[in-house]
């Protein structure tokens, strides 16, 4: 094998700081765009945000429609009700997407179905869909988070549940990252506590797994045509997952307690940014692979903070769940990594000369910051049992564009384990 030399680095251009959604229609006219789709959800739709984004455009002269259907947790048919409707509306010069990850996914999904030929099914990663690469360019798509902790305003990702499969997937290539990320606290500030804290362990998971992910030199030389997003970690990578960690570790509880503290939500909005462009580059891992099936096999838990329907448990909190257990069994790849990544999280943690007391130090981490701000104990919390586990395991193993970033081989049996370690964390 002939070890890879080269990383690749990507991220859609940034406008950051309170009162930068307000510009959007200045940012649109440099594109020479017409016509206009904003993308939304009903919940987000309520607060005015998108409306007052759509105003803002038409005072540059620009067109500009909303569509307020996109879904919580998006699915198949969720996103291919979008697509149709964007197509019976069109034709669009360029998508703007305000609200939270599924909002921007399903503008993702959008802009990649009414620009290319074929069906959702085609892009969806194989084994799941057929991981067609998308074969025309696609229009300018400006991401506008509501919420802080999916980071989809900087990836090449759209993440959805087959339905019929009972799986969560997604979409990935270059081409679906946002043109322009708009990132403004303001618009965050309506988030509930719950939302808060799922969110924020998505951030906290994006930052540590792809700080621990497996370096970009361990791969196999890829050719031009072979790279892919996600290269593993790198030096850039790493400094941004560094420094969304430092922000969390002093914010995320605070938010969490007290939704108005401005400083806490910027600093949280600034991580959710620099988490993206770290590991929308490096990759995730287990607590990813994992998150998948839990999200996708849930039977009647619904978290509080979250619009009534059908049951739910937030990606974010799914990552979660698995997380303390998933660093404790990649420990062993990469230690001075882990210990790393606790003295960021906790600072004041100092790391034992022992090697198994360590392995503990970010297990440990997580779990206080989980039961600080609410996160449910576990899997078993969220209505998983043990006998669970073997189905649990099957939707992971579905999902190894991630499992190939991991920092140490897992088999069937390590994720097993992880999940019946994770069903009570505490």
């Amino acid at each position: 094998m002939t070890a890879e030399t080269v990383f690749t680095y990507g991220a859609p251009d940034l406008k950051f700081g309170a009162g930068a959604a307000d510009e959007i229609g200045f940012d649109l006219s440099r594109y020479g765009v017409g016509r206009v789709l904003v993308i939304t959800d009903a919940g987000v739709a309520a607060t005015g945000s998108p409306q007052r984004v759509a105003d803002a455009i038409r005072g540059y002269g620009i067109e500009a429609h909303v569509f307020s259907e996109a879904h919580v947790e998006p699915t198949d048919a969720s996103l291919e009700y979008a697509i149709e409707s964007a197509r019976s509306t069109g034709p669009w010069d360029a998508f703007v997407a305000v609200g939270g990850g599924s909002s921007i996914d399903t503008a993702k999904a959008v802009n990649l179905l009414t620009t290319n030929p074929g069906e959702l099914m085609d892009y969806v990663n194989a084994p799941v869909g057929g991981g067609r690469a998308p074969s025309q360019p696609l229009k300018p798509l400006v991401a506008v988070p509501t919420t802080t902790g999916t980071g989809s305003e900087s990836t090449t990702i759209c993440v959805l549940d087959v339905l019929d499969l009972k799986v969560k997937t997604g979409i990935s290539h270059a081409r679906l990252r946002p043109t322009l990320a708009v990132v403004d606290p303001l618009l965050t500030m309506t988030q509930p506590a719950n939302v808060t804290a799922a969110c924020g362990m998505d951030i906290l998971c994006h930052a540590l797994e792809s700080y621990t992910a497996m370096p970009y030199t361990a791969f196999e030389r890829k050719t031009p045509e072979q790279r892919v997003p996600y290269c593993g970690a790198n030096p850039v990578a790493d400094m941004w997952s560094e420094k969304a960690l430092e922000l969390l570790a002093r914010s995320l509880r605070a938010a969490v307690a007290d939704g108005d503290d401005v400083r806490a939500r910027t600093d949280m909005a600034l991580a959710a940014t620099f988490a993206g462009m770290g590991f929308g580059n490096a990759g995730v891992h287990i607590p990813h692979a994992n998150a998948y099936p839990i999200a996708g096999g849930v039977r009647d838990y619904h978290p509080e903070g979250y619009p009534d329907g059908e049951p739910l448990v937030p990606h974010g909190m799914a990552v979660a769940l698995t997380a303390p257990e998933a660093f404790r069994f990649t420990f062993s790849a990469c230690p001075d990594r882990h210990v790393k990544a606790a003295e960021l999280l906790a600072p004041g943690v100092r790391a034992d000369k022992r090697a198994d007391e360590s392995a503990e130090l970010l297990p440990a981490a997580l779990t206080a910051l989980m039961r600080d701000i609410g996160i449910p104990n576990g899997i078993g919390a969220v209505g998983y049992r043990e006998s669970d586990v073997d189905g649990l395991v099957a939707g992971t193993m579905k999902q190894q564009r991630l499992l190939a970033t991991a920092p140490r081989p897992a088999t069937e049996d390590d994720i097993a384990a992880i999940f019946v370690r994770s069903l009570t964390l505490w």
